[in-house]
């Protein structure tokens, strides 16, 4: 069975409202041959064992579509309470507090907020709660360890600019040149008027993401 017409046009519209609009820390891509199966990456959050790591996780919409909820689990290993060591998750979004008005973008959000905020009295890898509950040092390495060998490799490198033969980059910008532009740009970077202004614009987007997460953490019940 199908999705029919009108559930297709909702969601064609969140996918690619997610791709516009990116919710932080998550990169949506569509799947045009089949919209059933929604892929994201999400970046492990800052301060928690994933942090630095590059997530992949796998939404499958049912036939009865939004009825029920979607089936969520990890494609990259994660040493996790709530993620079994098959990679299912285990999250109220996706059961008993789904409801058909329920978003995409509020589910992913959801499940990327479980990196930051684990649940283990409701594990699916009891390993890992029993270990989260009585020994977090243990927890944090063994979690640290799974991200290092299975999520750091998902991450995209930069890649390098190309050389000539005569050693000056592809673009015909000599290595004078852009000596020069680090100076320039560090002589401007000095300036204490540039400085107070970055510190401003740092300070904002800070507030800005810690309000996002609180907001975020409310739509959060332990299961």
């Amino acid at each position: 069975m199908e999705l029919s017409a009108q559930v297709v046009r909702r969601v064609t519209r969140e996918l690619q409202d997610l791709v516009a609009n990116p919710a932080e820390g998550i990169r949506v891509f569509i799947n045009e041959q089949n919209l059933t199966d929604i892929q994201a990456e999400f970046d492990g959050p800052q301060g928690t064992p994933f942090e630095g790591g590059v997530f992949r996780c796998r939404l499958t919409l049912p036939a009865d579509f939004p009825a029920s909820p979607p089936k969520g689990f990890f494609v990259t290993k994660v040493f996790h309470p709530n993620v079994s060591t098959t990679g299912d998750i285990c999250v109220n979004v996706l059961k008993r507090d789904w409801t058909s008005e329920t978003t995409l973008r509020h589910v992913l959000m959801i499940i990327r907020c479980l990196l930051i905020q684990p649940f283990p009295d409701s594990a699916l890898n009891e390993e890992a709660g029993k270990l989260l509950l009585e020994d977090y040092d243990e927890y944090d390495k063994r979690a640290r360890l799974m991200t290092s060998i299975h999520a750091m490799c998902a991450v995209k490198r930069p890649t390098p600019t190309p050389l000539t033969t005569s050693g000056a980059n592809a673009g015909g910008t000599s290595s004078s040149d852009n000596t020069k532009k680090e100076k320039e740009g560090a002589a401007e970077g000095s300036s204490p008027s540039l400085k107070k202004a970055k510190s401003e614009q740092g300070k904002a987007a800070a507030a800005a993401a810690n309000s996002t997460l609180a907001k975020v953490k409310k739509g959060l019940k332990r299961l």
